[in-house]
């Protein structure tokens, strides 16, 4: 089938932000007033856009426009390329002031909460003309993020599959249990996760590791995992526990201030999967600057004092 040839010419960026933002906000006049346009223009540059494609991108109504199926089409890579193009005034801005390389990465909650900042502020340090763009994501989708190119670099658990991807270790954690002040639960010796399977349960959304590793655990012991609420955040997570509305997982070390803060009880957790290994992986075909953000990552982590953060 071939495909229909469109008039690029009509294409500019303008007409494009204007389509946008009728669809935002369902008002030519206030779209126009966005895009700073006057209404006879902007009206004259959607017929144009709609007559360069071939079919309508709106519905016209008394209370304004409402997107066609191909509107809606329109509007997704519209703003897609309004970002692209976001990015490229960006990223000449910063070459102009002695930015040469940005470079995109993905890390999970784990890594961000724990390891990244201060590592990531020496390197802006050691190399001013390299930006780096931090996007946090649940372990899975740091790989699939690597892998399809959307990111070039990632910190996550280990557990995905990482085929094809050159992976180091980057650091170690340690899953600990949260409680409640005077949960009955509480205690100092570790506990068996399969023993707090009573329990109704705080985790991450779907796709992190600690709530794969959850499930899992619970499936291998052949009993329920009663989860009760999934939030974003460790923070998140927290709250929930201090109001009693159940117990959580969270690695050491980004549990140690928030069960301060919120004065909850902890418990290391017995099972072996509890600890767990942190790794960075990159595309086999990843650049210098890449690998050089890589090697810093994981040779400072190798070079750090040993030891997990203590609780009082």
């Amino acid at each position: 089938m071939s495909l229909p040839v469109y008039n690029l010419a009509r294409f500019d960026f303008v007409s494009i932000r204007l389509a946008v933002e009728c669809a935002r906000t369902g008002n030519l006049t206030e779209a126009a007033r966005e895009c700073h346009l006057v209404l006879p223009a902007a009206s004259r540059r959607l017929r144009d856009l709609e007559k360069a494609l071939g079919a309508q991108l709106f519905e016209r109504h008394s209370r304004g426009l409402t997107p066609t199926v191909l509107g809606q089409t329109f509007m997704k890579r519209g703003m897609a390329v309004l970002q692209e193009l976001d990015h490229l005034v960006t990223e000449l801005a910063d070459a102009r002031q002695g930015v040469v390389r940005h470079l995109h990465m993905c890390a999970c909650t784990a890594a961000i909460t724990q390891f990244l900042p201060p590592l990531l502020a020496q390197y802006t340090d050691l190399s001013p003309e390299v930006q780096v763009e931090l996007e946090e994501q649940v372990s899975a989708r740091v790989v699939s993020a690597v892998r399809e190119g959307r990111a070039d670099l990632g910190v996550f658990v280990a557990g995905p599959d990482v085929q094809g991807l050159a992976v180091r270790d980057f650091r170690a954690d340690e899953l600990v249990l949260i409680l409640p002040a005077g949960h009955r639960l509480a205690g100092r010796a570790p506990i068996a996760f399969e023993a707090t399977l009573d329990e109704h349960w705080i985790s991450l959304n779907a796709g992190a590791a600690v709530l794969q590793a959850q499930q899992l655990a619970a499936l291998a012991a052949g009993r329920p995992f009663k989860l009760r609420m999934q939030v974003r955040s460790f923070d998140a997570v927290g709250h929930m526990v201090a109001s009693g509305l159940g117990i959580a997982a969270l690695p050491r070390g980004a549990a140690q201030p928030i069960v301060r803060a919120m004065k909850l009880q902890w418990r290391p957790l017995a099972d072996a999967w509890a600890k767990r290994q942190l790794q960075v992986c990159v595309r086999p075909d990843a650049d210098d600057a890449v690998r050089a953000f890589r090697d810093f990552l994981v040779t400072t982590s190798q070079n750090a004092k040993a030891g997990q953060a203590r609780f009082e």
